[in-house]
């Protein structure tokens, strides 16, 4: 049975993250984007993609979706079989996080996902492509096609993220780090403690990108997964 790509989206977050790099894909393996919208817990997300979608797993995840697929090869190690791991994390959440996070679904409930758009997608952004209409319109519509309730169980889920950093050495797949050079949210030190803990890891980082990489410079990160994925058929 071939392995399925399956693509994690982060938070707020959907297909349109990885839309560029999708069509561009030559791979000759199915792909899929998961979604993250219904569960309140990592551990819950990742259960609930093995349980939608069957058979060996060749996960990419960003941001949020860089944990889930963390946790799914905690919870089942044999169905993975290749990770990408981009703009993401591993560590639980940190004192004085849940202020922020909480006043920001407030924001949303009170004003409307328009709002937590315009709050929350610059800092996440290069800031040269804070006046790029495509890219922040793309970004600013997919947020608000998103509802308070989802972003109130996805922040929940984020605060009570468990410790991933014991999956790390782990791992036996091929897996691939990818981060924007200006991603000040993950940021590639981050990164490079991850590769260093994961056996035979690479990392790879994207010149003039910020924490949304794969739609800011999607042609950098496709030629990356490209490669990744043609180690995952050799």
């Amino acid at each position: 049975m071939p392995a399925t790509l399956l693509f994690l989206p982060g938070l707020l977050s959907d297909a349109v993250v990885w839309k560029v790099i999708l069509e561009d894909l030559t791979a000759p393996l199915p792909t899929v984007v998961g979604d993250l919208t219904t569960q309140d817990s990592i551990e819950a997300m990742a259960k609930d993609m093995l349980d939608s979608h069957p058979g060996p797993l060749a996960v990419i995840g960003h941001s949020m979706g860089g944990r889930v697929a963390l946790e799914m090869a905690r919870q089942a190690p044999e169905r993975i079989v290749g990770m990408a791991l981009l703009d993401t994390g591993i560590h639980p959440a940190k004192p004085g996080e849940e202020g922020p996070r909480h006043a920001l679904t407030a924001l949303g409930r009170e004003k409307g996902m328009a709002a937590v758009a315009e709050a929350w997608l610059p800092p996440m952004v290069h800031p040269g492509r804070h006046k790029d209409g495509d890219l922040m319109g793309a970004l600013t519509r997919m947020v608000k096609r998103m509802t308070p309730e989802i972003h109130a169980r996805q922040i929940q889920a984020l605060l009570t993220r468990p410790d991933a950093a014991p999956v790390l050495p782990t791992l036996t797949c091929p897996v691939v780090l990818i981060v924007g050079r200006q991603d000040a949210w993950s940021p590639p030190e981050q990164h490079t403690e991850m590769a260093e803990a994961t056996p035979g890891a690479t990392l790879e980082i994207v010149e003039n990108a910020g924490h949304f990489a794969p739609i800011e410079r999607p042609e950098a990160v496709h030629a990356i997964l490209e490669r990744w994925v043609a180690g995952l058929e050799g």
